[in-house]
């Protein structure tokens, strides 16, 4: 499964210029998506990724 940061509930966005992306589950900022940094530092797919809930959806 390839992991989409952007419908994760741990992805941010930083004020951080040179770290605009951030993970709330992992605890770091940085310049690419958080699944890249996670798959290239461990050779795995994020394991921390939750879908985030949008408004107006229901579970």
């Amino acid at each position: 499964m390839k992991v989409n940061c952007f419908k994760c509930k741990y992805f941010k966005v930083t004020w951080d210029p040179n770290n605009p992306r951030g993970c709330t589950a992992y605890q770091f900022k940085t310049r690419q998506l958080p699944s890249v940094v996670v798959k290239q530092s461990s050779g795995m797919d994020c394991l921390k990724f939750e879908r985030k809930e949008l408004q107006g959806e229901r579970k």
